[in-house]
């Protein structure tokens, strides 16, 4: 049986992803600034008016790997939440993501330097974050509205403390493989749930 040929449509839809996909390998060992629209393109296997062809310049290629990139995991974490035994199924998804974890930190450090270096990206990467902060919001009402108890604090600063946290546990992780394990967030954010959710809130 033949493979049937893609589409137009399909065919710039692979190519995008490959000079996406490109691109996070070549930030994440290089830099943003350091990685070149024709390095993007070569990697990928394609040329420099190929990447024009699909991206505007790196800047629009750099917007569009952080909402893919950030949405992606979203959807990935957010089903984990509301499934069955969450904390044990986040426990895996992070064991799967140990093996790429030095990547994943060289990315994400990549893209908060391009905001501090770029203002005008700032709104761009806050909008992304409130988007998982909102997640972890919302998943912090539904664990207490279950026990029908109210949080000891408002469920969006909980949160915030829980996606803050997450960040230098990875880093801490990385730092010392030998004292810290993969489940060092997933330990962390249920130690956290567990106390709060045995807090009396000041209304109760």
């Amino acid at each position: 049986m033949q493979n049937q040929r893609l589409s137009r449509s399909e065919q710039r839809l692979q190519t995008r992803n490959r000079l996406l996909d490109s691109a996070a390998t070549l930030f994440a060992e290089r830099g943003v600034n350091g990685a070149s629209v024709e390095q993007i393109a070569e990697d990928a296997g394609f040329s420099r008016g190929a990447f024009y062809g699909n991206f505007a310049n790196k800047h629009e290629l750099v917007i569009e790997l952080l909402e893919q990139r950030t949405s992606r995991e979203l959807d990935e974490v957010s089903e984990i939440a509301t499934g069955p035994a969450p904390f044990e199924a986040l426990r895996e998804w992070h064991r799967g993501r140990a093996g790429n974890l030095d990547g994943w930190l060289s990315l994400r450090t990549e893209l908060l330097l391009y905001a501090i270096r770029n203002p005008e990206f700032r709104p761009r990467l806050a909008e992304r974050e409130r988007v998982a902060l909102d997640a972890h919001t919302s998943s912090i009402e539904h664990a207490f509205a279950e026990r029908g108890t109210e949080p000891p604090a408002p469920a969006a600063f909980l949160a915030l403390i829980v996606h803050a946290l997450e960040d230098g546990l990875l880093f801490q992780r990385m730092l010392h493989p030998d004292d810290v394990t993969d489940d060092i967030v997933v330990d962390a954010a249920e130690f956290l749930m567990t106390n709060w959710l045995n807090t009396p809130s000041d209304s109760q």
